[in-house]
C-alpha cells in the first residue's frame, strides 16, 4: 500500500506529545481521555515511489498537453511526442510540478516506452482523426439542452453509505474505511487551518499522508492503510512552519483535535479545478454540455464571494487500442486557451465496457502541476463506467490515498450507463478522498434519451436536483465558504478579480 515519509520528527512519549499543546489540543475531551504509556516507538515510513507534495507556485502558463498513445499505431504520428517535462529551461524553473508519470510495464499491456510518451504544447493542434476543422470558439459553441444531476454526501450519511456497500456486492478494490476518526486542525484564535500536512503513523511503520480541507478537517481511516490494525497511532500536523503532535488511540473517539501555535495567515483563495473524462464514444452528450457550460461555471465561481485566484485542467482517457489513452491537459489560468481545449475533445473509441480510468487518475494525481500553499484542490471525474481492474500497473485505490495525501478532493460524476461497479468504485473514491457522488437525472431513469428530470437508476436516496453546472458551482461554493475570511488587506485587494480568457 502507499505511505509517504514525513519530513518532521514524531514524538516518543504521549506525555511529549501533548504537552506542546498544553492537553487542550490533543482532543476536544482531552481531560477524560488516558492517554497510553509509553507511546509507541515509530519507525521509518516508506516512501511511495513518484509521491510529490503539491509544490507549484501559480498556472499562468499555456496549455501544456501531454498525450499517451493507446496503440502502437498511434506512435507514428506527424511529430514525436518529446517526454512530459521535456520543455524550455524557464518553463521548468517556473513550473514547480511533480515529477514525470510513471506508468505500467508491459506486464500491465503499457511498455515503458508508450508510458515516456507525451507531448507538451502552447497550443494543441486539432486531431485530424477526430475534427476536420479547428474547435470554435466559446462564443459560438453550440448550444446544449440542460442535464439535470443529483449528489449524496456519503460521509454525512455513513452509515447509509457502508449499508450501500454491504449490499452491492461488485468486483473492486477493497479499502476498510468502517472505522473512521475526524481530524480538526486549528490555530491558537480557534479558526480552522487549511491545507496542513498530516502524518499518522503506527510502531510498526504502517502510515498515512493527508491534507486538511478548507474547514481544517480531514477524516482518518486507520483500516485503509493499515491492515495489522495497530492500537495507537502518532499523529504529526504541519503548516507553515508550525507544527503539533497527537495521539490516536483506536476506539477512543470519534473525533481528534490539534491546536498549532500562532496565528494562520489567510491570503487569496487560490482553487484549482479539474475536469477528468471519459472522452469515449458513449459520451458524446455528457461532454458537449460541458463545453456548453463552461464559461458559465468559470463565471459564477470567479464572482464568489472568496473571489478564488481559479486555474482548471482536464485530463481525457479511452482505452488501449484507442487513439489515446489519456490526453492531459495541465493547470493554466487562461480559460480561453483552456475552453478551446475542450471544444476539440471529441468522444471517441472504447469497445469494451471498462475503461483507462485508473491510468488517467493516477496521471491527474501524480502529474499535474497542483499548486501548493494553501490551495482549494477539487476534480470533477465524469464517466460512465468503470475501470479496468485487469490491466495491473497504476490501481484507484493507491491514488484515492495519494489524493488525500495530496490534499485533492475528488467528486464522482456518474453518467447515463454507469453500471453498479461503476457507481461503487465512483463512491469509493470520492468518500476517501472527502469528495461527493453526483449523479445525472433523467425524466424516466432508464431511459436517458428521456431528457432532464429528477430519476437515476443508482443507490441513493434523499437528493435534490439541479442543473449539473449550477450543483458544479454549488459544491465549489460550499468548499470554498469553508476557509476563514482573508486578512481585510488581501480581501480588499481582490474584490474584482479578472481571469484570463473572459
Amino acid at each position: 500500500m502507499p505511505s509517504h515519509r514525513p519530513s518532521l520528527p514524531l514524538r516518543a512519549t504521549a506525555a511529549a506529545l501533548c504537552l506542546p499543546l498544553l492537553l487542550t489540543g490533543c482532543s476536544a475531551t482531552a481531560q477524560s481521555v488516558v492517554w497510553p504509556q509509553p507511546a509507541p516507538q515509530t519507525t521509518p515510513i516508506v516512501v511511495q515511489p513518484g509521491f510529490q507534495a503539491p509544490s507549484a507556485t501559480h498556472c499562468a502558463r499555456p496549455v501544456q498537453t501531454r498525450e499517451v498513445p493507446g496503440s502502437q499505431q498511434s506512435q507514428n504520428g506527424p511529430a514525436p511526442y518529446p517526454t512530459p517535462r521535456e520543455h524550455s529551461a524557464k518553463a521548468a524553473a517556473d513550473d514547480a510540478a511533480p515529477a514525470a508519470l510513471a506508468l505500467p510495464s508491459r506486464a500491465g499491456r503499457l511498455s515503458r516506452a508508450e508510458a515516456d510518451t507525451g507531448r507538451i504544447a502552447a497550443a494543441p493542434p486539432p486531431v485530424a482523426s477526430e475534427s476536420s476543422h479547428l474547435p470554435a470558439p466559446a462564443s459560438q459553441a453550440p448550444r446544449q439542452a440542460s442535464v439535470t444531476a443529483g449528489m449524496v454526501d456519503d460521509n454525512a450519511n455513513f452509515a447509509d453509505y457502508l449499508a450501500f456497500r454491504q449490499r452491492t456486492p461488485v468486483a473492486h478494490r477493497p479499502r476498510d474505511v468502517a472505522e473512521r476518526t475526524l481530524l480538526e486542525v486549528r490555530d491558537a484564535q480557534g479558526r480552522g487551518v487549511p491545507d496542513a500536512e498530516v502524518v499518522v503513523q503506527s510502531a510498526q511503520g504502517h502510515a498515512m499522508w493527508a491534507r486538511t480541507d478548507a474547514a481544517g478537517k480531514v477524516w482518518l481511516h486507520p483500516n485503509a492503510f493499515d491492515s495489522a490494525q495497530a492500537r495507537v497511532y502518532d499523529v504529526t500536523v504541519r503548516q507553515g512552519g508550525r507544527q503539533a503532535h497527537a495521539v490516536l488511540q483506536r476506539g477512543q473517539k470519534s473525533a481528534l483535535e490539534v491546536r498549532l501555535g500562532g496565528s494562520t495567515a489567510i491570503a487569496r483563495a487560490q482553487l484549482d479545478l479539474v475536469f477528468l473524462i471519459d472522452a469515449t464514444g458513449s459520451m458524446g452528450d455528457e461532454i458537449g454540455k460541458l463545453k456548453a457550460t463552461l464559461r458559465t461555471i468559470a463565471n459564477e465561481v470567479a464572482q464568489l464571494p472568496s473571489r478564488p485566484d481559479l486555474c482548471f485542467g482536464l485530463v481525457a482517457y479511452r482505452d488501449k487500442g484507442d487513439q489515446f489513452l489519456l490526453r492531459s491537459h495541465d493547470l493554466t489560468n487562461d480559460l480561453a486557451a483552456f475552453q478551446g481545449v475542450l471544444n476539440a475533445l471529441q468522444a471517441n473509441g472504447g469497445g469494451d465496457y471498462p475503461e483507462a480510468m485508473n491510468e488517467a487518475l493516477h496521471d491527474t494525481v501524480h502529474n499535474l502541476s497542483w499548486r501548493g500553499n494553501g490551495t482549494t484542490r477539487l476534480v470533477f471525474l465524469l464517466a460512465d463506467a468503470p475501470p479496468h481492474l485487469d490491466y495491473g500497473g497504476p490501481q484507484y485505490d493507491d491514488d484515492m490515498l495519494a489524493a488525500l495525501g495530496k490534499g485533492i478532493k475528488i467528486f464522482g460524476v456518474g453518467a447515463s450507463g454507469l453500471d453498479k461497479q461503476g457507481e461503487y468504485i465512483q463512491r469509493q473514491i470520492a468518500q476517501y478522498t472527502g469528495g461527493r457522488f453526483v449523479f445525472l437525472t433523467y425524466a424516466n431513469a432508464n431511459q436517458p434519451a428521456s431528457g432532464p428530470g429528477r430519476e437515476t437508476v443508482h443507490d441513493v436516496k434523499n437528493y435534490s436536483v439541479d442543473t449539473l453546472d449550477r450543483l458544479i458551482v454549488r459544491l465549489v461554493r460550499e468548499e470554498l465558504a469553508q476557509r476563514p475570511a482573508p486578512d481585510r488587506a488581501v480581501g480588499q485587494q481582490f474584490r474584482d478579480p479578472g481571469l484570463a480568457g473572459l
